[in-house]
């Protein structure tokens, strides 16, 4: 049968009768059920999004997609918590433990939990996800980062220094610029505030006097290099300088004579000058201080005087004998001839 045949009864003759359509008539037919099938399709959206609230099926697919991503930047954003704590216990130990004792100073707060300013290098996050939670995942893994870096910077620092922990522990002022007879000195002034001796009015003091007669042997609190010899009238008259490395530095003010020389080496227990009276001073006596990077600290926190004075007298002719050999070896004694 053909497709443009059509059979219509004819109610008078009751016989069906051949009626043809035309290509127009079937175009037109076919284009109002394209239309009324498209009205329909955008009925039933309307009606399902709008009207009932419901998600298409590729946006429930993508809901939940993001929802699988967001479990999973929540389970490393727990993980970089347990990271964070874990850091910051290494951080405690590093600052409390490790650089105090050699002698480090605590890296600051500041240094340690700096962000990263300038030009928004996160700007790439924005509008992506509501609550911004891949922004600030992005930034706390970056700041972790950086911290991270910054205390292995400082665990290389003290085991660098740990490597030279030895050379370190000769080089500390560790022990009394006199000796700890108590029948030859006495201390006459502490570390810190006092009222001054000339002018009356408070002022700091930035070391320790050891009140004795003019004549008592001085050493040397630590091995180091004569920094500096010099004299000062309304100062601390004659004086001798020590670095010893490692941020450490010592004075002894007030001498009556200096032994030794700028750029000279010493040995702790070694006698550098005898005490006097020198400059602007009160009274015959030593002034002794200690500089650690710059800053006075209090020298009775660096020797013991509780040493007997023959256990002193024995570390300083041990020194003495050290010094001795070295001066008398065979191979020393060619180096000085080739100087000469």
């Amino acid at each position: 049968m053909s497709k443009n045949k059509r059979y219509i009864l004819n109610p008078r003759t009751l016989l069906y009768e051949v009626k043809k359509r035309s290509r127009m008539s079937k175009f037109a037919r076919t284009a109002a059920m394209f239309v009324v099938s498209l009205g329909m399709a955008a009925l039933y959206f309307w009606l399902y999004g709008s009207v009932l609230g419901l998600d298409s099926p590729k946006t429930l697919l993508l809901k939940k997609k993001n929802a699988e991503w967001c479990s999973k930047v929540e389970v490393l954003n727990r993980q970089l918590d347990e990271y964070d704590q874990a850091l910051v216990s290494l951080q405690m130990r590093d600052d409390d433990i490790y650089r105090s004792i050699f002698g480090m100073n605590e890296i600051p707060a500041e240094v340690r939990n700096a962000g990263f300013g300038g030009v928004n290098r996160y700007a790439h996050y924005d509008g992506i996800g509501q609550d911004g939670l891949l922004k600030k995942t992005a930034v706390r893994l970056d700041v972790l980062t950086k911290k991270t870096y910054v205390q292995s910077r400082s665990f290389d620092e003290v085991a660098l220094l740990s490597k030279r922990a030895g050379d370190m522990a000769v080089c500390i002022p560790a022990i009394p610029p006199v000796n700890p007879d108590p029948s030859k000195y006495r201390l006459s002034s502490g570390f810190g505030y006092r009222s001054d001796p000339f002018s009356g009015r408070s002022t700091r003091h930035t070391g320790v006097d050891f009140a004795m007669k003019p004549g008592n042997p001085i050493y040397a609190t630590g091995d180091g290099v004569i920094e500096s010899v010099k004299f000062e009238f309304f100062g601390y008259g004659n004086q001798v300088v020590i670095d010893h490395g490692f941020g450490y530095k010592t004075r002894y003010a007030h001498l009556k004579s200096v032994g030794v020389v700028e750029g000279m080496k010493v040995k702790r227990g070694e006698c550098i000058g005898l005490s006097g009276n020198s400059g602007r001073s009160s009274g015959p006596h030593l002034h002794y201080e200690v500089l650690y990077k710059g800053n006075f600290v209090n020298p009775a926190n660096y020797y013991d005087l509780s040493i007997t004075p023959e256990e002193y007298a024995t570390m300083v002719q041990n020194t003495a004998d050290a010094s001795e050999k070295i001066t008398m070896h065979p191979s020393h004694r060619r180096k000085e001839k080739s100087r000469i």
